[in-house]
């Protein structure tokens, strides 16, 4: 194994991870790992935008108070506050360094609506290739302190007396190197890729939050994945990503009777939050009904989504009639590495950012847009202060997690591992848009199987190819992802039981609780679910 030492490695290739690694070269010597390409990730796929309080009729109370709502006030208060606060000063940085959006014909910049925001403040690049602009944009100006390593997998975090030393990592060819750095950070995105249905980059599978539960740091809120409602169906399959800013501009949904089937359920109707326009087309899809989006109100489609009309052309769909068939799909992961607003983990001198960490930010469900402003937002924060201090004060009791690490492990039972596909169908059928205890019962029954893997994982992963260690890193996150669902007993945003007394309530009910919570100051006292109780103290 070679060594090298940089100051902070980076893992992942998205604008969290690159624009970590950007602030982060002002002082120090920067490395990325990435396990494909550096084009190989969510933020390229992004069609939405930023979402940001800007204009004057607009505030950040505004815009942190739509936050709290979508999120069922389940927020870290501080951290929305913190997204709300610091965005727009960091988002017109980036436009005085270059970066353009979209503007009318006046030279002033567009802004969108999407749902549940109270304003239009969603800036857009490229109609609907917001990511893809930003990310181009973002990789022409990268520091050349910043090194980008590709096809090279991050398959173990490397940990000293408690503390995070670097990495090991696995190249296409099986080779496998060590890496030593001051500071790691993990900025690998979230876990769409754990369902058949999802708007993620396939290689989104969430190993490195396994990786970091292994290695000692603690996961939160694993419960809450985000569906997006409207992915681009194709002979029962998803196939892309149809973004909320057509709905934001007039599309609505229907079923295949015509009906608008939004109207009766929620007072925002084709503009609510995801999780209960989710479920809303869910059921319907249950019901034997095929959903569509129509677009019949949108004048020049083609030209204000450029990128959804390639997909539809790509997969055969005429946009001729104005109806888009649609399904449901995994899109984005509130729960994560649980870090403060400074990206610190639980284990000292291992960070993380963007959608792979938990701060609390987007609570029960993410409001549309936030993620690219989270990713300015916190990346800054922590690249400031991995910049102000290379030593981290312990702040909290840590306790490594103990791994087996002998040959015992071989002489148990192991059944075969399954493959991708098996995961993801089990995980939609059991832990998807609408969960109950049997269900999940069932998940957990069935990932116990495979638990002398990932509890052998020191010996076992030392003999497995790269595309079996993955596989064992989903089955475990799949594991904890079940446990935290059985945990929380209720329906609370992108969760949603429904053998929970409030499940079959309507949303105004829900929304009364919390307001009574609210008035009582209860606000940020709902649990939250971490999947080491040893670190619930750390924030």
């Amino acid at each position: 194994m070679s060594t090298q030492k940089p100051d902070v490695i980076v893992v992942g290739s998205g604008l969290s991870a690159l624009l970590t690694a950007n602030y982060s070269s002002e002082q120090m010597n920067v490395i990325i790992f990435t396990k494909s390409s550096k084009s190989d990730n969510n933020s390229f796929l992004a069609q939405g935008g930023v979402a940001c309080a800007i204009e004057h009729t607009d505030s950040w109370q505004l815009h942190y108070e739509d936050t709290l709502m979508a999120g069922c006030y389940h927020n870290n208060e501080k951290a929305v506050e913190a997204l709300t606060k610091l965005g727009p000063e960091l988002l017109l940085e980036i436009i005085q360094q270059g970066m353009e959006f979209d503007k009318d014909k006046q030279g002033i910049l567009s802004l969108g609506m999407e749902g549940a925001h109270s304003k239009r403040r969603i800036l857009h690049a490229g109609g609907d290739q917001t990511g893809k602009i930003l990310m181009e944009w973002l990789q022409s100006t990268l520091s050349d302190k910043v090194t980008i390593v590709e096809h090279e997998t991050v398959i173990k975090i490397l940990t000293e007396k408690g503390v995070c030393v670097g990495v090991q990592t696995m190249n296409n060819l099986g080779q496998r190197k060590e890496y030593r750095a001051k500071s790691v950070v993990l900025a690998t995105g979230g876990a769409g890729a754990l369902y058949p249905y999802t708007s993620n980059n396939a290689s989104i599978t969430g190993m490195a939050l396994s990786l970091a539960y292994m290695a000692g740091a603690a996961l939160a809120d694993l419960e809450f994945m985000q569906f997006h409602p409207t992915m681009l169906s194709k002979d029962g399959k998803a196939v892309g990503l149809v973004s909320e800013a057509v709905r934001g501009e007039g599309a609505f949904l229907e079923n295949s009777k015509g009906e608008r089937f939004m109207d009766g359920i929620h007072p925002l109707k084709d503009l609510a939050p995801r999780d209960v326009v989710s479920r809303a087309i869910f059921y319907e899809l249950e019901n034997g009904e095929h959903v569509f989006l129509n677009i019949e109100t949108l004048t020049n489609f083609e030209q204000r989504f450029p990128a959804i009309t390639a997909l539809c052309q790509k997969y055969g769909i005429s946009l001729k009639n104005k109806r888009i068939p649609v399904v449901p799909g995994a899109h984005f992961y509130m729960g994560g590495i649980q870090t403060t607003i400074n990206g610190e983990t639980s284990l000292p001198q291992l960070f993380a950012v963007g959608e792979a960490a938990c701060n609390g930010v987007h609570g029960a469900n993410r409001l549309a847009s936030n993620s690219l402003l989270e990713t300015i937002v916190f990346s800054k924060t922590l690249a400031d202060h991995l910049q102000s201090s290379q030593s981290s004060e312990k702040k909290w009791q840590h306790t490594p997690k103990v791994k087996g690490e002998n040959n015992d492990i071989w002489h148990k039972r192991m059944v075969p591992l399954p493959n991708k596909s098996e995961i993801q169908h089990m995980m939609m059928q059991y832990a998807g848009i609408v969960r109950n205890e049997e269900g999940l019962l069932t998940l957990k029954r069935w990932l116990g199987t495979f638990t002398p893997y990932w509890e052998g994982v020191e010996l076992i992963c030392s003999k497995l190819p790269l595309e079996q260690i993955e596989i064992i890193h989903m089955l475990h996150l799949c594991y904890l992802i079940t446990l935290a669902a059985l945990e929380r007993e209720e329906s609370r945003g992108a969760h949603y039981r429904s053998d929970y007394p409030l499940a079959k309530e309507s949303w105004k009910q829900q929304r009364i609780i919390h307001q009574v919570q609210e008035d009582r100051g209860e606000r940020n006292g709902v649990e939250h679910h971490y999947a080491r109780r040893d670190a619930a103290s750390f924030l």
